[in-house]
């Protein structure tokens, strides 16, 4: 049974057209740029702005009601 599963593998391999080398594009590394700065409310009144946790993982959540 395993040798029918190789067999019908391969036989995909073969009949899948072979990608052009156009389809493929090269990109330089483009290092990360900063955040915006911003400020939001927390839920205790405080604000906080994003240039207070420098240094600090930060992890945002935005949500959306639509």
């Amino acid at each position: 049974m395993r040798s029918l599963w190789a067999a019908a593998g391969l036989l995909w391999l073969l009949a899948a057209p072979a990608a052009a080398a156009s389809d493929f594009e090269v990109q330089t590394y483009a290092p990360p740029k900063a955040a915006p700065g911003f400020s939001l409310p927390g839920l205790d009144g405080r604000v906080t702005s994003l240039s207070d946790l420098r240094g600090r993982v930060a992890l945002l959540f935005f949500w959306a009601t639509w």
